[in-house]
């Protein structure tokens, strides 16, 4: 019924502009220049800010941005497996 199973933790995405990977390279200027909230300032925030334009390019139709969307929230999804990794080795 529902999809699911492209969460394969074995093979990492491959890098680039647009990889659903959390990273760390995130400019301060950048994130200020987009009016990021601090709260969204995070290693996915690289995603967020072609989401954010997009949304105001298209008055924030539903639906319109779904592609940039996905993988804003599919890196978050990945940032989040990464902390809870980390606590497991921390506690291991």
């Amino acid at each position: 019924m529902g999809g699911g199973g492209h969460h394969d933790s074995s093979t990492p995405p491959p890098p680039g502009p647009h990889s659903p990977t959390p990273t760390y390279n995130q400019s301060h200027d950048d994130m200020s220049a987009a009016r990021l909230p601090l709260s969204h300032r995070d290693t996915c925030a690289h995603l967020l800010i072609p989401l954010n334009a997009c949304r105001r390019q298209t008055f924030y139709m539903p639906g319109s941005c779904g592609h940039e969307r996905h993988i804003y929230e599919e890196c978050e999804y990945n940032a989040y497996l990464q902390r809870v990794q980390i606590k497991k080795e921390m506690n291991a």
